[in-house]
């Protein structure tokens, strides 16, 4: 789905969305008030999403900047989201807590992610977008 934005030194632009907007439907319509979803709506919230995740992004790569890592994890993230208070007030509550390393497994013995536990009061996102049979 492109959009057209305002013209810019005479040359029309598209918005061109990454996130797919099939998948933001039935997202949104998984709210049982949701029964029709209006294409400029599901555009809005396709990017606003994009542009929130960009953001979330930049913010913990900042982070895990400052803390002299390569790695974006868990911690700078939630430490991303704490120092931005519109975002930690609905946002923060939501993400799992990190976990305290007791010990750190060799390479061979750690198992897939696929194989850890998800935290409490939470569920992993591949089952969302497994297909209903």
């Amino acid at each position: 789905m492109a959009e057209e934005l305002p013209e810019e030194n005479g040359v029309e632009r598209t918005c061109r969305l990454q996130i797919p907007t099939g998948r933001v439907k039935k997202i949104m319509k998984i709210d049982d008030e949701v029964k029709k979803v209006n294409s400029e709506a599901l555009f809005l919230i396709s990017r606003s999403t994009e542009l929130f995740l960009e953001f979330l992004a930049e913010k913990s790569a900042e982070v895990a900047v400052e803390k002299k890592r390569k790695t974006v994890k868990l911690e700078h993230l939630r430490l991303a989201v704490k120092r931005h208070r519109p975002t930690s007030d609905f946002l923060l509550d939501s993400l799992p807590m990190p976990s305290q390393p007791s010990h750190q497994p060799s390479k061979a013995s750690r198992s897939r992610s696929d194989d850890k536990p998800v935290p409490h009061g939470t569920r992993k996102i591949d089952a969302f977008f497994q297909k209903c049979t």
